[in-house]
């Protein structure tokens, strides 16, 4: 049986999640910091990304984020974004 994906973080990791998700006018960095926030305390990632965010994902999106967050940290779901320019309005 393959292993669940887990997360351990310090309290500085933790804080910066927390703030990220509270403060962070960007919805999709606070919604990546809420998710990494529910695995770290010990819900499952498949659980999280199914029924635990705003949003269904797919739980291949959800372990990316957490490869990001683990490899760079806050850093990293911040330089991972996706979505392109926004068109401006003539």
């Amino acid at each position: 049986m393959p292993q669940r994906r887990t997360v351990t973080l310090t309290d500085e990791q933790r804080q910066q999640l927390l703030h990220h998700r509270d403060h962070d006018p960007r919805p999709d960095l606070r919604e990546r910091c809420a998710a990494v926030l529910k695995v770290a305390d010990g819900q499952s990632p498949y659980a999280v990304a199914r029924e635990g965010l705003l949003r269904p994902r797919d739980p291949d999106t959800l372990y990316q984020w957490l490869g990001y967050f683990q490899a760079e940290g806050v850093a990293g779901l911040l330089a991972h974004r996706h979505g392109g320019p926004r068109r401006r309005c003539l």
